[in-house]
């Protein structure tokens, strides 16, 4: 087992945002795949379809590979260890022949070469077969060990050099270029900046756990990425090429400036960026996936749109939930938190008599907290503003359930006004659909009249701090406990 490093809950969202911000831009991407580069004035929508019978928010073989990592680095696993290894690796030729929508060429080259193969030493014939293919062609540093590496980056925030270390044994099972472990090494040292200091810096600190004779040459092709528009990294197979690609589409997109009156939101740079990798064109989903993993590090979960959020899934049967749920348990090495979050069965419950009332503007939406009963207040959709458990509202179609990542603590949000106003406008989207919806957090005290107040300035005009008094009135027999950063939020927007 890895050592722990402690996280604070902006770094904890950030972590949770890695394996979720790679399958948003994988879905993304899906469309896409192998077209022309797309106009400017085009935005890329999870539609579905590209290669395959993709479903509108489905991810594809980069983030169904990563699930395969994340499996074994959940539990807090040494990836160095042979034994980890021959975890990932049986679990690349279980995904080879239950799951896999998409096979890149290389890899599917060296999981048929082991496909008799199981238990030990499964991951060392995995190598020898990657090594055994580049004998041969010449050719094995393919973009398909950099699209599935950000596992490996959350099971080693405190030690670097383990980082690299296991950052290129996972590589090296299918990709025996060095190039392939040294974009990874790089892509990973990324990674754990982002999620620890909220960064971009980690990309050019890496350099430094490369061999002295490679940096010089990877601070070039970098520097290349930085100085030239997106669109002109293509074709991006060559692992090179995708990097370059994902870091131009990073560091070409301006963030934008915080102005919640106006919408406009800091970390709206993570979708942008995300649709500035795809416009690039050709391997549009693993451009976009390795580019959505370093900005899921760098603005959380928090910052990925609650629209994509409900739609994104896939192998085996993930959804944003799971994600966030094994890249916490990554970071944590293993080891849930308070209340055996993430993972629990059930979220632990506060000391709070159930809530659940009509919003006074309207009837179809409920406020509640995690007491209510959502068969019981008629919900065909939820709306969680806490932590939940993994059966919490389970008699709620899960496509329906959505979670929102916001802390009832003063200081504890990176993103509050845009997470209020996404949490407000997902429950306009619902109600739109027909769905009557259960608004709740742990004790429907802060955090649901701060979205119900958002929700009804959206939908009536009326000004916020009415909004909010007209629920504190509605609400102060359930306890009332506004917290006052939630209250400048709400007014903010």
């Amino acid at each position: 087992m890895t050592a722990t490093v402690p996280l604070d809950a902006i770094q904890s969202d950030r972590a949770a945002g890695v394996l979720l911000g790679a399958a948003c831009g994988d879905a993304l991407g899906v469309p896409y795949e192998f077209g022309p580069p797309l106009p400017a004035n085009e935005q890329p929508e999870m539609r579905g379809g590209g290669l395959g019978p993709y479903a509108p928010g489905e991810y594809s073989d980069d983030t169904q590979m990563a699930m395969c990592i994340a499996e074994v680095s959940a539990t807090g696993a040494d990836l160095r260890r042979s034994d980890s290894l021959d975890r990932i690796a049986g679990n690349f030729l279980r995904w080879k022949r239950e799951g896999a929508s998409d096979i890149g060429a290389q890899t599917r080259k060296v999981l048929d070469a082991v496909s008799h193969v199981s238990g030990p030493g499964t991951a060392a014939a995995m190598r020898d077969a990657a090594a055994d293919l580049h004998r041969r062609t010449g050719r094995s540093a393919g973009n398909g060990s950099l699209m599935r590496t950000a596992p490996v980056a959350l099971a080693y925030l405190g030690d670097p050099e383990a980082l690299a270390e296991a950052a290129r044994a996972v590589s090296e099972l299918t990709h025996y270029d060095p190039l392939a472990a040294e974009a990874c090494v790089l892509w990973c040292a990324g990674i754990r900046r982002a999620v620890l200091d909220g960064t971009f810096d980690g990309v050019r600190e890496g350099l430094d756990l490369l061999p002295a004779q490679r940096r010089d040459r990877w601070s070039v092709w970098l520097a290349e990425a930085e100085s030239k528009p997106p669109e002109q990294f293509r074709p991006n197979g060559f692992v090179v090429v995708a990097l370059q690609a994902a870091w131009s589409a990073i560091t070409h997109t301006d963030v934008p400036e915080h102005d919640p009156g106006h919408g406009s939101f800091a970390c709206q740079h993570l979708e942008r960026a995300l649709a500035a990798a795809v416009r690039v064109g050709d391997d549009t989903d693993t451009v976009a996936a390795i580019a959505g993993a370093l900005l899921g590090a760098r603005w959380g979960s928090s910052a990925v749109p609650l629209a994509w959020q409900r739609v994104v899934h896939g192998w085996p049967r993930r959804r944003a939930a799971d994600l966030i749920r094994l890249s916490v348990l990554t970071a944590q090495c293993g080891q849930a938190g308070q209340g055996g979050w993430p993972g629990c069965a059930r979220a632990p419950r506060q000391a709070v008599a159930p809530l659940m009332q009509a919003h006074p503007h309207d009837p179809g939406v409920i406020l509640g907290n995690l007491h209510t009963d959502a068969a019981a207040a008629r919900a065909t959709a939820v709306i969680s503003l806490c932590r939940v458990g993994c059966d919490d509202f389970d008699d709620v179609p899960v496509a329906n359930r959505v979670g929102a990542w916001l802390v009832d603590q003063p200081g504890a949000n990176a993103h509050p006004h845009f997470v209020v106003d996404q949490a407000a406008r997902m429950l306009l989207k619902l109600r739109k659909e027909g769905h009557v919806v259960l608004l709740h957090c742990a004790a429907g005290q802060s955090r649901t009249p701060a979205v119900a107040a958002r929700y009804t300035t959206l939908t009536t005009g009326t000004p916020a701090r009415a909004a909010l008094a007209e629920l504190r009135g509605l609400l102060d027999t359930h306890g009332w406990t506004l917290n006052p950063e939630l209250r400048q939020v709400v007014e903010q927007l």
